[in-house]
């Protein structure tokens, strides 16, 4: 069966320094890990196709399709704070764009050898970072949160070292709306380079907001995308874990799966990441952090916004774009409260109902309960078991009925439907990873199944259940 990818790659027709011309690296032995069959029918690709010799080779970077044109994508960033002026794709090559019935898509390869980005790094991944990203880029689609998706993984038949220690190598073929970040945009600005940064407007808009008239539109289009995502995140109790401004897609897509996790106990201040030693992406940080990212977008484009050199138009440049900054909070807050609301059943949750739900959140921190297993036990009638002392929830929830009693019928289906039975949760994702770096990829499968259709398991599913303290998987690593 031949490998067919309908290719047309917009972004290697953009000027040199948007990128650098690499072919990934070939891999001793091929190996598939897994087709995700469902995504690739959706794209109008063969999966069969894609599980056969030439589709593990191509997922392993063994062979280039026709109609690629593989390239390292170069970008700057703010990591932790800090200023890189030149980071760009250093484990990953984009093979090309097609366009699909889902529309125009990247395919990249992740852990695909060396580039020129790569800072001495070796640009492969090992198996864990590879199933870790396929698991909950994943289960965040099934979730319907905007993502990054998982088409396929192989193993490359080769050892990766980390910390010392020999690891299985692995490649992760993985999907997006495009990979161009807020440090897509700050490597030109860094460079004062007004032209790329106008090509690169023109082209975001053209991918991604073809309703933007500008680059203030532009703007303004991906603050209330990415008001929209973190609260999406927020309402599921995810960490992203190492959200610098290169790990944030323009698009509106979650990004860059690194030491991401899932809470298991509620606390606002909860950080996963073995890297964040200073909490700055921490849960209850992440919209502010967002806001921040988004800000550094805004001075990339204020040369574009004030149209001219003019101190006037700088200064008008500034005063809008900051305006634009500024719509984060409406917009975000309306959706967390819409997500929240409905999390606790209500059709048409107002402002007013924050104090009711800011109440329950409040006394889950303190009373240590499971994030993910009081919303769902609000649909089940077991909610106040989540609780150290029961009388937290007992004093909470006649106010909640109060308001329930506001709406019609059918709370707990309503709840049912977008509160969900099963996450990925860290240790069930390091088992995974145990097993598969064993030789073992069934529990990887099983986990993978289970998460596709998070809303649907029934009360005794042992994938439901919140780690007892020793299974507890408290921090979670970068594979680079």
């Amino acid at each position: 069966m031949t490998l067919s990818l309908p290719f047309d790659n917009s972004y290697a027709r953009l000027p040199a320094r948007f990128h650098v011309r690499q072919a990934p690296a070939p891999v001793k032995a091929p190996g598939l890990i897994a087709v995700n069959a469902g995504l690739a029918r959706a794209l109008g690709l063969d999966a069969e196709a894609l599980a056969e010799p030439d589709g593990v080779a191509m997922v392993a970077g063994n062979l280039v399709p026709g109609g690629a044109e593989p390239l390292a994508q170069a970008y700057a960033g703010h990591q932790f704070g800090g200023w890189s002026p030149q980071l760009g794709d250093g484990r990953a090559i984009l093979l090309g764009e097609i366009v699909s019935p889902l529309g125009r898509v990247d395919l990249q390869l992740k852990g695909s050898g060396p580039t020129p980005f790569s800072r001495r790094g070796d640009g492969r991944a090992w198996l864990g970072p590879v199933l870790r990203e396929y698991l909950v880029s994943e289960a965040m689609a099934a979730l319907g949160v905007p993502t990054t998706r998982a088409l396929a993984a192989a193993t490359t038949g080769e050892a990766v070292i980390r910390d010392g220690r020999a690891l299985p190598g692995a490649v992760l073929l993985r999907v997006a709306a495009s990979h161009i970040r807020v440090g897509t945009f700050q490597f030109f600005a860094a460079r004062q380079d007004t032209e790329a940064l106008q090509l690169l407007t023109d082209h975001v808009i053209a991918r991604h907001y073809p309703q933007a008239d500008g680059p203030l539109a532009l703007l303004d289009a991906v603050v209330a995308a990415q008001a929209r995502l973190i609260a999406e995140w927020m309402a599921l109790g995810f960490i992203h874990g190492v959200m610098n401004t290169d790990n944030m897609a323009v698009s509106g897509e979650t990004i860059d799966y690194g030491p991401c996790a899932f809470m298991d106990e509620y606390h606002p201040d909860t950080v996963f990441s073995s890297i964040d030693s200073q909490g700055r992406y921490a849960y209850a940080n992440q919209p502010q952090i967002a806001v921040w990212n988004l800000a550094q977008l805004a001075s990339c484009l204020l040369p574009l916004i004030a149209g001219d050199d003019s101190e006037a138009s700088a200064q008008a440049a500034v005063e809008v774009a900051t305006a634009s900054i500024h719509r984060f909070a409406d917009i975000y807050q309306a959706a967390w409260i819409a997500k929240f609301g409905a999390k606790l059943g209500l059709t048409a949750p107002t402002e007013a109902d924050r104090p009711l739900i800011e109440s329950l959140l409040t006394r889950m921190a303190v009373e240590r309960a499971d994030f993910t297993r009081v919303f769902r036990g609000l649909a089940e009638g077991r909610a106040r078991d989540e609780f150290l002392d029961p009388a937290a929830f007992d004093t909470w929830a006649p106010d909640w009925q109060t308001r329930l009693a506001q709406d019609p019928p059918g709370a707990e289906a309503r709840m049912a439907a977008v509160n969900p039975a099963i996450i990925p949760r860290n240790h069930r994702v390091e088992e995974a990873i145990v097993a598969a770096t064993a030789g073992d990829l069934a529990p990887f499968h099983a986990l993978n199944a289970a998460l596709a259709a998070p809303y649907d398991a029934a009360q005794d599913d042992p994938l439901r259940a919140a780690p007892w303290p020793e299974q507890r998987v408290q921090r979670t690593f970068c594979g680079t």
